[in-house]
């Protein structure tokens, strides 16, 4: 059976009082009734300390994305091996918005999750379609693509490897996907992995990124092929996380 997860991906807000006063927060209110994996992708500057500042293993510190890149002349990239340096777990791979608004490539992504699994990180790997994706009936196909291209890579290990869905068209927008349209695409995107690796498909873990909310999140939780969420915004409030990470 597959330990469900929540990761909280807190994108570019934050302090250094914020990140002390909502991790401890959060790490005093998962106690041992939660069963699910909890994560929290901080910004980068925030890392090493918001990993310092835990006293348990209970949450795990991620980050938002990484450079494909192990050194080198690439000013402002962050390489795995560093993240694996100051205590990061795992991290964010092609997000929506690593994808829509810096242009982030399947290529370019792909080689991210190399160079993580390399350096000893989770790799969370996000696909998912637009809204002129979704009316145009195109939602398979969006994520054949961005699915394959990972298959499609000899290197990649499906048994070190999370994978995220994010309707991009439910985020933030007041639309919702409902919890019978998630599962359609959780299904498919497992179905797509089988057809490399049965095995690894069965335990794989895929998390669902559509503005998942306490009100929603046991019903999107209940379905069969979804293993935990991406939790956005409301990962800034911690007794809303902590009711997501209940729930899951």
């Amino acid at each position: 059976m597959r330990q469900s997860f929540v990761i909280g991906n807190w994108k570019m807000n934050g302090s250094l009082d914020l990140t002390s006063e909502l991790l401890q927060a959060i790490e005093n209110g998962i106690d041992d009734k939660i069963a699910s994996e909890v994560a929290v992708c901080t910004p980068f500057v925030y890392i090493a300390g918001a990993s310092s500042l835990l006293d348990s293993n209970r949450i795990k510190i991620g980050a938002q994305t990484v450079s494909e890149y192990s050194d080198g002349a690439y000013t402002g990239e962050i390489s795995a091996k560093m993240l694996a340096d100051i205590g990061c777990k795992l991290v964010l791979v092609g997000h929506s918005e690593r994808r829509t608004l810096f242009g982030e490539t399947n290529d370019a992504l792909v080689a991210k999750v190399v160079a993580a699994q390399l350096s000893g990180l989770i790799p969370v790997y996000c696909v998912g379609e637009t809204h002129a994706d979704y009316e145009s009936g195109s939602t398979f196909d969006v994520i054949e693509n961005q699915v394959g291209a990972l298959l499609n890579c000899e290197d990649i290990d499906l048994n070190n490897l999370i994978l995220a869905y994010e309707p991009v068209w439910a985020i933030g927008t007041g639309l919702t996907a409902s919890p019978e349209e998630a599962q359609r695409v959780h299904a498919y995107i497992r179905e797509l992995v089988e057809k490399k690796d049965r095995e690894a498909a069965q335990k794989l873990r895929i998390l669902y990124g559509g503005s998942v909310k306490p009100d929603n999140a046991t019903a999107l939780f209940g379905q069969e092929d979804i293993d935990g969420g991406l939790i956005g915004g409301a990962s800034l409030d911690a007794d809303t996380f902590i009711s997501i990470c209940q729930k899951a």
